[in-house]
């Protein structure tokens, strides 16, 4: 394993143990997760693998092999940049129950693509410390340590859904988790019974949600749950009456959060009622919502998703966070060509680089590698 070498040779030693956790694609529910809302991701065949080994100081020894470069060493937590911070914000949110650690980190996630490397990595090595450690935690307890490391440390303040699905998914299936409760369960999610495909549309625009409109919306969500007297947007019941007493940006954030609760809930639905080929026509209203309701969509999302369904797609929307990154389309096997077609030749109309497809197969979440 390419990994494996690469600790060996950085560090003159075996690794003592090899965790791999996925990227993860969001079927519906976007925005919901950071207002105690639900959520319906599922993991991606790629992600993050760590190679790691616990050492008896505090010294921490990073190599990753997407990045150039002799190892880093980090012997104080506030010295770590870039991507480094995923991995020592996991140790820092362990405390005193972890020492240092020598740690290689191999990824396969397309980068820029909105389908959750960090996440990915900070499950792998959460994961792998938790084992080596004898620490005990569930995969939700590690998924909530690894939000946590990207809340309060890196500064990035995402909800619990990408660590989630992260550590919980299980193949073939989309997970159904309630973000307030934790409560989940996996929902089958098989596609090729159907005949379809959810195709990955890589719009190749990367997007850095920590300058600043993630947190905005996020503000504005709580602002308004505040002047609505709830806890979070996922307790509004009355949204015409709530929807009177906002103004501005705050009522069209609101009508999103409520309506994509919604639209999870039917979803589901569908998946458990065995009507795949249906949910087509919610994913087309969640990009909508997200496009003039929540405004994180971005021109080569929107005509992502439009050249898709002209190309044949039953439904189609932008994933993740927003502002670049990633569309899906739900696709017939027979319709694959034209949906790809349709979208290259959009993009190449306006000038832009050319979009990457890439199959979005349900994967299993992190787990531990012989």
């Amino acid at each position: 394993m390419r990994v494996i070498d690469a600790f060996r040779s950085a560090f003159g030693a075996e690794p003592e143990t090899v965790w791999h956790a996925p990227g993860r694609v969001n079927l519906i529910g976007e925005h919901t997760d950071y207002n105690d809302g639900f959520v319906l991701p599922f993991a991606v065949p790629w992600g993050v693998t760590a190679a790691v080994t616990p050492r008896a100081d505090r010294t921490i020894r990073l190599l990753s092999l997407q990045s150039s470069g002799e190892p880093v060493t980090i012997a104080d937590h506030a010295d770590s940049q870039g991507w480094t911070r995923y991995v020592v914000g996991v140790l820092a949110m362990l405390g005193d129950r972890v020492r240092g650690a020598d740690i290689a980190v191999d990824g396969d996630i397309p980068q820029g693509a909105g389908l959750s490397s960090s996440a990915a990595l900070e499950v792998s090595v959460a994961s792998a410390l938790n084992e080596l450690h004898g620490l005990g935690m569930t995969p939700m307890e590690v998924a909530l340590l690894s939000q946590k490391a990207e809340n309060d440390f890196v500064g990035m303040p995402c909800g619990i859904m990408d660590q989630a699905a992260s550590a919980l998914s299980k193949q073939g299936h989309a997970l159904f988790l309630d973000c307030r409760s934790l409560g989940y369960r996996n929902v089958p999610l098989d596609l090729a019974s159907c005949g379809l495909q959810i195709l990955i549309v890589d719009t190749q625009v990367h997007h850095e949600h920590a300058t600043g409109e993630y947190a905005k919306r996020r503000a504005e969500c709580e602002s308004a749950a505040r002047k609505l007297g709830v806890a979070a947007l996922r307790d509004v019941e009355d949204l015409a009456g709530a929807l009177g007493r906002l103004q501005g940006d705050e009522r069209k954030r609101t009508m999103h959060v409520v309506t994509e609760d919604h639209r999870v809930e039917a979803v589901v639905g569908l998946l458990r009622a065995g009507q795949i080929t249906e949910i087509g026509a919610v994913l087309n209203a969640s990009h909508l919502s997200l496009r003039d309701q929540y405004e994180v969509s971005s021109p080569e999302l929107d005509v992502s998703v439009e050249a898709a369904i002209r190309g044949g797609a039953r439904g189609a929307r932008m994933t993740g966070g927003g502002f670049g990154g990633s569309a899906i389309a739900l696709v017939a096997d027979d319709r694959l060509t034209s949906v790809q077609d349709e979208v290259t030749k959009a993009f190449a109309a306006k000038g832009w680089t050319a979009p990457r497809f890439l199959p979005a197969t349900p994967a299993q979440g992190a787990r531990k590698l012989d």
